[in-house]
């Protein structure tokens, strides 16, 4: 933080990931030029951003082009380049390592995050000396139909494995305390969600109703594949509860095949009737069969995550400027 004239002006880093911003960095940037000077918050605490990181995550060379320009154009915007296209989560992390304000913002580059509403979030956290605060949208995800709807099953879902409330919390328009947000960057693993990465090192958390914007281009760059493998990390790094209801149905289907076994000797001992009904039999394998199989995916997730750690497989690769190498990629997609 920066004291002038008596009065504490707190230093504010923002990190973007970059994939395919091309239409939409430029007009989100001029806004946050105006909070380059001092600004005061709502509850007329001084801030101003000193930096904005803009994480290109190997998307489209156009956006790797518009990246280029404004950080030739604005002489606090630092652009960071990824050797390939690592996910959203890994290119907040990057950025976050990189950052050196007091205060750390993350947002999208969409649009649909309004910068005005940085002081917002810098007063919840000094109002309630949180290190960690989330925006909670005041008029609903601007999102379609469907992915609202599965985001609002995934997060039921969530819930009821993990028995964690906080996940309502959860967004990607945030602010965390500087140290917290360069800490959890430098410990976090593969395969690990941020939001819970950052939930192991804050004592706490805080949100604030901020309104959402809509999308700035159309559709999504996430397809259903990869919100499902969103949510797998998300429940994987979550902790091991999973694995218990995993024993857990083992062991009811366990007593299940006792107690059927028991009906049907003392029906052949008792009865005198041999049972009958190949259906049922068929029906009961299959049944079995799937939950075994479901299990072992499960199990196969937690080995998969721990054999990437013990192999030292990178979270992300921080590079040069692309077009160092390789300068006929540019200018593309013009």
């Amino acid at each position: 933080m920066t004291v002038a004239n008596g009065t504490t002006t707190h230093n504010i880093s923002i990190v973007i990931p970059v994939y395919d911003g091309s239409s939409t960095l430029t007009a989100l940037l001029q806004e946050i030029a105006g909070q380059v000077t001092p600004q005061h918050s709502p509850l007329g605490n001084s801030f101003v951003v000193s930096e904005v990181l803009l994480v290109w995550d190997g998307g489209s060379q156009r956006s790797a082009d518009v990246v280029r320009h404004l950080d030739s154009q604005y002489s606090w915007v630092r652009a960071i380049w990824l050797s390939r296209n690592y996910g959203q989560h890994a290119a907040t992390l990057a950025g976050m390592s990189s950052t050196a304000g007091e205060w750390v913002v993350t947002m999208d580059e969409d649009g649909q995050h309004d910068p005005s509403y940085i002081g917002q979030l810098l007063d919840c956290a000094l109002s309630n000396s949180t290190q960690l605060v989330y925006a909670s949208p005041s008029n609903g995800r601007p999102h379609g139909l469907f992915r609202n709807a599965s985001s609002a099953s995934a997060r039921w879902a969530f819930m009821k494995l993990v028995g964690d409330n906080n996940i309502d919390q959860f967004h990607s328009f945030r602010l965390m305390l500087g140290e917290v947000a360069r800490g959890t960057a430098a410990y976090t693993g593969p395969g690990v969600y941020l939001d819970v990465a950052l939930s192991w090192v804050v004592s706490s958390s805080a949100v604030t109703p901020i309104p959402m914007r809509n999308e700035g281009h159309e559709g999504s760059t996430y397809s259903f594949k990869k919100l499902l493998a969103h949510f797998g990390r998300l429940v994987i790094s979550s902790g091991t509860r999973p694995l218990v209801y995993v024993s857990v149905i083992g062991f009811v289907f366990f007593m299940l095949g006792i107690l059927i076994s028991l009906w049907v000797l003392f029906q052949r001992l008792f009865a005198d009737a041999t049972p009958q009904g190949w259906t049922s039999s068929f029906v009961a394998t299959l049944v079995i069969g799937g939950l075994i199989l479901l299990s072992l995916g499960v199990i196969a997730q937690y080995l998969r995550t721990a054999v990437n750690m013990s192999l030292g497989k990178p979270l992300y690769v921080v590079v040069e400027d692309p077009l160092k190498h390789f300068p006929q990629i540019s200018p593309h997609e013009k």
